[in-house]
């Protein structure tokens, strides 16, 4: 990750310990930066060039573990909910 330095003008000075600082900042006519379409896609292709892509066995292997988890998850809740489910019924009578 890069760190770009501020632009002239973004910083403050801080006032001096003996008293006022004697430079006022002056009202901007601007604003604030205006947007810039083209710089912001030129910089987001910069950045996905950046970015360290998985492979595509690594995105296959990924994503079998999230099926699996789900899947998982899926018969859990299942389980559960017959066995409250039966529960409910004997207590009660109810149902089913």
């Amino acid at each position: 990750m890069s760190v770009t330095p501020p632009k002239h003008g973004s910083q403050q000075s801080s006032p001096s310990k003996g008293g006022a600082s004697k430079e006022t900042p002056k009202p901007s006519s601007k604003s604030g930066p205006r947007f810039n379409l083209v710089q912001y896609l030129k910089d987001v292709r910069t950045e996905a060039t950046r970015v360290t892509w998985p492979t595509r066995r690594n995105t296959l292997v990924t994503t079998g573990a999230v099926l699996a988890m789900a899947a998982l998850t899926s018969v859990f809740f299942f389980v559960v909910d017959q066995v409250i489910g039966l529960g409910v019924r004997e207590l009660f009578g109810v149902g089913g």
